[in-house]
């Protein structure tokens, strides 16, 4: 399709120039022709057909004002028809980096699409040079162009001191270069540029961390939307946010800007680190009471001991390795005590439960395989680099390590336990139309939300639902499965566990 490439190129340079010129307007056209390797990389990176590649061949028209730059769009526009859909105005609304140029897409006198940009000679600078060209126009440049580069370059230093480490750093930015963009707007009506894909969440930490950090629900156009939803050009979004909120590590999946998964990954980690300290401190403590002492009793002169022998940085250090379960809390405790008392630890004050007072915990986590809820008899197991996972007391998974201390912790529940858990229910019912949403509408009545429904055919007319379902503890429960019974159609419900013996009550 190349053919005569060099004598299009002129031709449709020549029309531009001599328009522009019959208009009164000084301007610079530069043409040229895509590369194919370009060409290739583009088709096989967007997965797009040669057809759908628009920039084969891209003109740019550089003038002197912004004014210009509008008038010539209208020159090009009447001289070759513009392909819908295809014009972007990075003029008034500039990308994050500072980039400014009007493009379209026209049809050019051989039929072929064209690219066609149009800039100011600053903006043109701005492109090639980045925001180091604003000085080659401080005497009289765009303040506003070079504040909003100035505050991208600050916002990579930000990420970059959030990062773990230049891996992780790159990963941040390198989504945020050169992105395609849509433009939602605030209540206010202040525009925010985004990337493609980007998501509420993506919305809230583009306004500031803070709202991100504290974001539980959005509406999009006046509508409650989900918080994974894509954004689209023109959307107005309202953040709904609350003082108890963080964030849900559950994000990282679908969020798509850098600081965004950033401030999500940098908050999680210091999240983490907190809760798994004071994790290691309760087990300490219980490790300690099983020698007659506690974890108030612990001396400096003791501390410094068991750095010396464990080799750690700091007391906190290993108490987040007890949290994580990267060290036994009953081996720490023997370092600490004195040495007559090593070796005969008391077994009344071994078992002391540790109290269970949320369901969400980055190293607290709840077993799938037996789903605990407030109320159930519970034991905990630790894990390493997954912290306390806590299980049913009878459940199956627990029969080979139940009797052994340092690996099987007895737990219990708080009087006042809060959040939601997941717990699952069978229930077998008639098959018959329109029984998955009468179960559906029973769970809800109950203020209770189903996370997964699964359906299987028992015989000829009789089907098995399973139903992953959020509870507060064993009464709430309790009212859904009499609110399911109450269906004509139902013949059975029960709750779904993984128990080796007869649970407790």
């Amino acid at each position: 399709m190349r053919g005569n490439r060099r004598e299009v190129v002129d031709e449709i340079r020549t029309l531009i120039e001599n328009r522009l010129f019959r208009e009164g307007i000084s301007a610079a056209v530069i043409g040229r022709e895509k590369h194919l390797w370009s060409i290739y990389q583009k088709m096989k990176n967007k997965k797009k057909s040669f057809k759908e590649i628009m920039d084969v061949y891209a003109f740019r028209i550089v003038v002197e004002s912004v004014d210009e730059c509008y008038r010539a769009l209208g020159v090009v526009h009447n001289l070759f028809k513009p392909v819908p859909g295809e014009f972007k105005d990075y003029i008034a609304i500039p990308k994050a980096n500072g980039y400014q140029s009007l493009h379209t897409v026209l049809v050019g006198s051989h039929g072929l699409p064209i690219e066609v940009q149009i800039r100011t000679r600053e903006m043109d600078a701005m492109a090639n040079f980045g925001i180091a060209a604003h000085w080659l126009y401080k005497s009289g440049g765009n303040g506003d162009n070079h504040a909003r580069a100035t505050r991208w370059v600050r916002s990579l230093l930000d990420l970059q001191q959030q990062a773990g480490n230049s891996l992780e750093f790159i990963e941040h930015v390198k989504a945020d270069l050169f992105p395609d963009e849509v433009y939602v707007f605030t209540p206010k009506g202040k525009i925010i540029e985004l990337p493609v894909g980007a998501t509420p969440v993506d919305f809230a930490y583009a306004i500031h961390t803070e709202v991100g950090n504290r974001c539980v629900a959005c509406q999009i156009n006046g509508q409650l939307a989900s918080l994974s939803q894509p954004l689209q050009s023109g959307d107005r979004v309202q953040i709904i946010t609350t003082r108890t909120a963080q964030p849900n590590p559950a994000w990282l999946n679908f969020v798509v800007t850098a600081k965004a998964r950033s401030a999500i990954r940098h908050f999680l980690k210091h999240q983490q680190h907190g809760e798994s300290v004071e994790l290691g401190k309760r087990l300490l403590d219980r490790a300690l009471q099983s020698f007659g002492s506690s974890y108030r009793q612990i001396r400096k002169s003791q501390i410094k001991k068991l750095l010396k022998e464990t080799g750690a940085p700091n007391f906190e250090a290993v108490l987040q390795q007890i949290g994580l379960g990267n060290r036994m809390a009953y081996a720490v405790a023997n370092l600490l005590v004195p040495e007559k008392k090593r070796a005969a630890p008391r077994e009344g004050n071994a078992q002391l439960p540790i109290l269970i007072d949320a369901a969400e915990g980055l190293v607290i986590n709840y077993a799938r395989c037996c789903h605990p809820i407030p109320g159930d008899p519970i034991m905990g197991h630790l894990t390493p680099g997954r912290g306390l996972v806590v299980h049913h007391e009878a459940c199956k998974n627990l029969d080979e390590i139940r009797d052994k201390p340092e690996k099987c912790i007895p737990l219990r529940w708080a009087p006042e336990v809060s959040g939601e858990f997941t717990c699952e229910i069978r229930v077998e019912v008639a098959a018959e139309r329109g029984i998955i949403a009468a179960l559906a509408a029973r769970v809800s009545d109950e203020q209770a939300a189903i996370n997964q429904i699964g359906v299987a055919e028992r015989d000829a007319h009789t089907n098995v639902v399973t139903l992953n379902i959020q509870v507060k503890n064993r009464v709430h429960l309790a009212h859904i499965m009499r609110r399911i019974r109450t269906l004509k159609s139902v013949q059975r419900v029960a709750r779904v566990k993984n128990l080796s013996r007869p649970a407790a009550r």
